[in-house]
Order: structure tokens, then C-alpha cells, then sequence
């Protein structure tokens, strides 16, 4: 028989033991939030040139497969390229789907001009989270999975009456060709049935909530002079730079009536065609830079050209044709049209943000709801996945539940608040109910 000084050792070891089982129960409970959720599908470096989509892929159908009744799908766009179709039935599939996108992939970070490593997702004593794809689009990619999962929680017995997707597509930042657009050709897309679209969107400033109709087409656009070559002493006529020169003025005049409407107030920066040159080529070579008692019989200028839909395309081309290039000074141009300005019926590329559309107003009842409020629907300055979906007629809004926050795409130092990040998946569990059981129809 063991007296009470034998077991203490014995007490003492079941005591830290317990204390040591706790502690790792508290700290599984810790790490299994949708906040750590969040920052461990941050860490995973999907930037280009070299984004890991494996490693994300596979993050993402790990959580998924923990949600009940959504079923999984990988589909190779091109040997480096897949994506991940989620898939939540509904109870009459018969009905057109409703889709929720992000995309995979960000553009590159520099270490060196952040506080905190872009990878980290290191989260500061206020609650900012801080990682390149913070605010485009993990983000959204997250937040669709974890509304799902709290709507199932609080709600066993919900069931959709459409079927809800969810895709996560490569290569957005580089275009989206080798992403979404070579999804949307094969027989898998078909197969969706989709009515309606939800994408990206960007973060807001204010306390209400933006969302965009549509976006900008880009127009990469190369205008290139010739001319007699000669001595940098002489004059000439239309010599290379002189034509490109001209040109640039002309552009010049062009621009600041554009922005000139943007500064009085007459339009947003988006619904204006906007002209940015990005780069200039001329000049002869020399071992110590350029020789400059050359004149070049060859000079080109490149600009970023951003299209709304509202443009004309026939119009511009015109312009860049007989104002802007032409060939009676010696000048040629070529326009590489990313994108499209008209869907397949001939309209422009946007969706109807207005009552006219049901899509539109079970979307801004759901926002209502969350306790959000939309801002005035506008046109993205940049270009998304969403001009795919518009193109076939299919209606897509953008939206990224992220108010009272700076817009930090692409920036140094992006991030996103917790506190922020949370409101979101509650924004998104109204939306997701309220879409996927929307009973009506509707023609474009």
C-alpha cells in the first residue's frame, strides 16, 4: 500500500498532464478560426511569375471537404494552370446556377518596401492583417467558404434551390486568358448553367459598401514614326522624332479632356477613356548611352489605353488613325484589344444595375439585411475575370465586403482588418441565402 508521500509523484504527473492536454486543446481551438483560417491561405505565395497553385488547391479543398455537401473539382486549363470548382447543390438544380469567383494568383510584392513580410500574414496588436492578396482576393475566396459553413451551422436544415459554385481560377493578374478565358469554352462551364455572377470588387473608404456594373478594357497601343535619319546639327522635316513628338501632343490634348471632365466632376475616373504613355524607344546606341549628334530614323511610343463600355470602339480606332497616327507623316500604330467592349449579341459589356434586373435587387435587399448599404454602382477602372461572364450575357456585379478601408491593391503594405474580414463572411452568409434561393428568372 502506497502512503500519501508515494503518491505524490503520481498525482503530480496526472496533474501536468492535464494541464498539458488542455493546453494543446486551447491551442488547436486558437489556431482553428477563421481569421487563422484566413492567414494560413494568405501565407501560400501565389505571386507571379512562379505562383503555387498546388499549395492553394490543396489548402482550399482541405477546408472545403470539412463543410458538408460541397463537392470538389480540379480542372487543368493548361499544364501549369488549374482551378478548383466547389459545388453546393441545390434542391431543383433544373434552375440556372449562381457562381462566386476569385482568383488564385497576385502580382509580386518586394519585401523590402513592406513593415511586415508579404507572406506572413503577420496580424498587428490592431487587428491588421498584413499579406499580399489580403485585399485581392483572398479575401473573398475565404469568405464564400466560411459563410457556407456558418450558414450550415446556424441552419442544419438549409438547403439551396439553386446550386451554388464556387471557383478559384488562375492567371487573373495576367489577363485571365489562360484562366477564365479558356474555362469558359470548355464543356465543364456549359455543364454550370449559370444565371448569375459574383466577382471581385474592391475595398471602400467610406461606410458604404461599392459594387461595379462593369469594367474597363484595355487597349495596349504601340505607335511607331520613321523619318530621314541625319546629323543633330541639321533640321528636317518630319523626321522620326519630330512626327512622334507631334503625336504626343495630340495625345497629350486628348488626355486632359478626359481628365478634365474627372476634375469637374462630369464623370468618375472610370467612365472616361483614359490614355497613359508607358514607355519610349529612340535614339541610336552608343558605349556611353546614346550618340547624340544623331537624329534616329526610327521612334515609337507605347500607351496603356483604358476603354469603359460606353465608348465607341470604332471611334477610337479612328482617332488613333487619322489624329493620332497617320500615315501621311509616317506613322503606323498597332492596338492589342485585351478584352472585350460588346458581349456576343452586340451590346456593351455591362449588367443592369437597377430594379429592371431581380438579380440586382435580391443582391442589394441581402447587403440591406447584413446591415450594409450600397454605394452608387459603378465601372471598375481596372479589368477582372467579370468581362468573360458579361460577354455570354451572364449578369455579374463586383463586390468585395470591405468598408471604411484603403483601397491597397497591388500596394506595398496591403492588408485588410480583422474586424473587417469578419463583417464580410457575415455580409456574404445574407447574400449566399438570399441568391441561391431566388425564385424568379431573368432575360437579359
Amino acid at each position: 500500500m502506497f502512503d500519501h508521500l508515494q503518491r505524490l509523484p503520481v498525482l503530480f504527473f496526472f496533474l501536468l498532464l492535464s494541464l498539458s492536454f488542455s493546453e494543446s486543446l486551447h491551442e488547436n481551438k486558437e489556431s482553428d478560426t477563421p481569421i487563422s483560417r484566413f492567414q494560413q491561405y494568405l501565407r501560400i505565395n501565389t505571386a507571379h511569375p512562379n505562383p503555387n497553385y498546388t499549395a492553394a488547391i490543396n489548402y482550399l479543398t482541405n477546408f472545403a471537404n470539412s463543410i458538408p455537401n460541397l463537392h470538389s473539382k480540379v480542372i487543368h486549363l493548361t499544364p501549369t494552370s488549374p482551378l478548383l470548382l466547389l459545388t453546393w447543390p441545390g434542391s431543383n438544380p433544373s434552375l440556372p446556377s449562381i457562381l462566386f469567383n476569385s482568383h488564385l494568383d497576385s502580382v509580386p510584392a518586394e519585401p523590402d518596401k513592406w513593415t511586415h513580410p508579404p507572406f506572413s500574414a503577420h496580424k498587428t496588436s490592431d487587428g491588421r492583417i498584413f499579406a499580399r492578396g489580403a485585399q485581392d482576393d483572398k479575401c473573398i475566396g475565404m469568405q464564400y467558404l466560411e459563410s457556407i459553413k456558418a450558414i450550415q451551422t446556424s441552419d442544419s436544415k438549409f438547403v439551396p434551390l439553386r446550386n451554388v459554385h464556387i471557383l478559384y481560377v488562375p492567371e487573373e493578374e495576367v489577363g485571365g486568358f489562360d484562366g477564365m478565358g479558356k474555362f469558359v469554352e470548355l464543356k465543364e462551364f456549359e455543364e454550370l448553367n449559370l444565371g448569375f455572377m459574383m466577382d471581385e470588387g474592391q475595398a471602400s473608404p467610406n461606410d458604404e459598401f461599392r459594387v461595379f456594373y462593369a469594367d474597363r478594357t484595355p487597349w495596349h497601343t504601340v505607335i511607331k514614326a520613321v523619318g530621314t535619319p541625319g546629323h543633330g546639327s541639321k533640321l528636317y522635316d518630319n523626321t522620326a522624332m519630330e512626327n512622334l513628338m507631334k503625336s504626343m501632343e495630340v495625345i497629350t490634348k486628348f488626355r486632359e479632356s478626359m481628365f478634365d471632365m474627372v476634375k469637374a466632376g462630369l464623370a468618375a475616373n472610370s467612365e472616361v477613356i483614359s490614355v497613359n504613355p508607358v514607355f519610349l524607344n529612340a535614339g541610336t546606341p552608343s558605349p556611353t548611352g546614346f550618340m547624340m549628334n544623331m537624329q534616329p530614323s526610327e521612334a515609337e511610343a507605347g500607351f496603356d489605353i483604358r476603354m469603359p463600355p460606353t465608348a465607341d470602339p470604332e471611334l477610337m480606332r479612328k482617332i488613333i488613325e487619322e489624329q493620332w497616327a497617320p500615315a501621311w507623316r509616317n506613322m503606323t500604330y498597332k492596338i492589342t484589344e485585351k478584352g472585350f467592349l460588346r458581349d456576343i449579341m452586340g451590346r456593351p459589356l455591362m449588367t443592369l444595375a437597377s430594379d429592371s434586373n431581380p438579380w440586382w435587387s435580391v443582391f442589394n435587399e441581402a447587403v440591406t439585411r447584413a446591415g450594409g448599404k450600397l454605394s452608387k454602382p459603378e465601372i471598375l477602372a481596372s479589368t477582372t475575370d467579370a468581362r468573360f461572364m458579361r460577354r455570354l450575357g451572364i449578369p455579374t456585379f463586383g463586390f468585395s465586403p470591405m468598408k471604411n478601408t484603403p483601397i491597397l491593391l497591388h500596394d506595398h503594405n496591403e492588408n485588410l482588418k480583422d474586424t473587417v474580414y469578419l463583417e464580410g463572411i457575415k455580409v456574404y452568409e445574407c447574400i449566399i441565402k438570399s441568391l441561391s434561393s431566388f425564385e424568379g428568372s431573368y432575360e437579359h
